[in-house]
Formats: C-alpha cells, structure tokens, sequence
C-alpha cells in the first residue's frame, strides 16, 4: 500500500506541495517557506541490536537524542539505520525519503513533544520534490505514537 492509500484509507485531509528537489528537511522548509520547528523529520533507528526499528519524529530544527529514545524504550541500544535498511522499510518512496508513519511500515513511532505544540505538520511525500501538509491531531488519531521530549535542544532555524 501506498502512503497516499494508506493516507486516504484512513481518511486524513492533506494537501501536497510540489517544490524543487531537496535532500533534507532543513531544505524543505525553506522551500515551502515555513519555520524548521513546523517540519516534521523522520528518522529510523534500530533497537537491540536491529532486531527492531523505531521511527522517531522531530522537528527539523532539532537533533534525536538518541539516550532519550533508549531511555523511552526501556534501556534498549539505539543506533541510527542505514541507508539500505531505509530503503528495505519504505520501498515506494525515492532515496532518503521517509515519511513519519510507522503503522504503515509495521513499526513503533515516537514523535517529539515540540511537535505538539503546532496545528500542522509538513513532510517529505515520497519523493525529494513534494511534501504533504497535515493536521497534527489527525496524525495522532492514525499514528498513535508515543509522545515523548527525545531531541536535544533547536540546532538552527534555517539552513543558510
């Protein structure tokens, strides 16, 4: 299933952007010209030893922490996963890109609590020339993650 099937299966109104290549969410940002802490970073982290994965959801503007997600999950090693195993749990979407639904790739999300301080969340689509705007409550009524301060504090506001 697709992440737009997965989206529309569970009914979440979303709107796309169409916006010119970026590698990162510092560039999407500024792209769609909105502040960093409204960008919505997905990084995926392999627990014990990559016998599981973690998707972690942060603010572009800041760093995962990666003793406060060991910390979230009860003590267990955290390292971040590799461009292979990235790719191995989202097959649809272009290189790097991971969008911050873990239920769709059968895995355990954690979001960081400064998101919840915002209406909106932006994101990658699935691929480096779009992103998907979308309301922070309908995200958490599909997502159910677990909501927890796991990033250090903001690194920069933009990336110029």
């Amino acid at each position: 299933m697709t992440l737009y099937e997965f989206m529309n299966k569970h009914r979440l109104a979303y709107k796309t952007y169409a916006h010119d290549e970026v590698h990162d969410s510092q560039h999407l940002a500024e792209a769609l010209r909105v502040p960093g802490r409204n960008v919505a970073k997905t990084v995926l982290l392999c627990a014990d030893h990559g016998y599981a994965c973690v998707l972690v959801v942060v603010p572009a503007t800041a760093q995962v922490d990666l003793r406060l997600v060991s910390k979230c999950l009860g003590g267990a090693e955290i390292r971040l996963a590799t461009q292979t195993e990235i790719a191995t749990h989202c097959p649809g979407c272009d290189h790097g890109v991971l969008p911050p639904f873990g239920t769709h790739l059968g895995i355990r999300t954690i979001v960081d609590s400064s998101l919840a301080e915002h209406e909106d969340l932006f994101f990658q689509g699935c691929s480096q020339r779009e992103a998907i705007r979308l309301s922070y409550h309908d995200y958490c009524e599909v997502e159910h993650p677990l909501v927890a301060q796991i990033t250090r504090q903001e690194v920069a506001t933009s990336c110029r």
